[in-house]
């Protein structure tokens, strides 16, 4: 089981999302059983931020001045899932997902459900930097939205 413990330090998101833990508790319960982790505990942390903020954590932990959609910060360079283990830090900024700002809700939860799994497999140390890697990362967030995507509607 996965729990993500969920704060926010912009209050735009409550605009557009009512109830945040249940919304990601959903996602997680929507994860392919590989990715479920049956009868162990699971745990991460979610901020729901802002570019402002953002681009102060990419600028001090990644030497990068600039905002970008979603930071994650594994706890761990060599994940070992244990019966209980802390995956580490997701943060996303609203600004980000809530471009444009004429979207559906419906587009915009899209949105947040492909980059919350996209920084979900960076926790599981998934990366994007060469080329193999990419394509590795991209099927499997593939696979993970399919599977939630068809038990959101």
């Amino acid at each position: 089981m996965i729990n993500v413990n969920v704060f926010s330090n912009e209050k735009a998101w409550s605009k557009r999302l009512k109830k945040k833990e249940l919304f990601f508790s959903k996602i997680c319960k929507s994860f392919p059983k590989k990715y479920k982790f049956i009868n162990k505990k699971i745990s991460l942390t979610l901020l729901l931020s802002n570019n402002k903020n953002i681009k102060k954590l990419n600028k001090n932990f990644r030497n990068k001045n600039r905002s970008t959609d979603i930071l994650s910060f594994p706890f761990s360079k060599k994940l070992k899932i244990s019966k209980k283990t802390y995956l580490g830090d997701i943060i996303i900024s609203y600004n980000f997902i809530d471009k444009p700002k004429s979207q559906k809700l419906k587009s915009f939860n899209e949105k947040l459900i492909k980059i919350f799994i996209h920084g979900f497999l960076h926790l599981l140390n998934f990366d994007h930097t060469k080329n193999k890697d990419y394509k590795r990362m991209l099927k499997e967030e593939e696979l993970i939205y399919s599977t939630v995507i068809s038990k959101f509607d």
